[in-house]
């Protein structure tokens, strides 16, 4: 992760904000899904440096939820 505090230092952390929360909903409910997705959205940020992958990425763990839970 680059350590300078651009673009992609905020992107990680408006992430892990949001895998933090997909955890804690995931681990009350049980909800293995949710519960990887917040795993993933915390800790990605740490190996990946690009911004446009990071979004996409990021985009595509907050929507596995909802498209399982939509689709399966």
């Amino acid at each position: 992760m680059d350590m300078s505090f651009g673009p992609s230092f905020f992107l990680g952390a408006l992430f892990g904000i949001f895998g933090m929360g997909y955890f804690a909903y995931g681990k009350k409910q049980g909800n293995m899904l949710a519960l990887g997705s917040g795993l993933g959205l915390m800790l990605f940020p740490y190996f990946v440096s690009d911004i446009a992958v990071m979004t996409l990425a990021g985009l595509a763990l907050m929507a596995a939820p909802f498209a399982a839970s939509r689709f399966l």
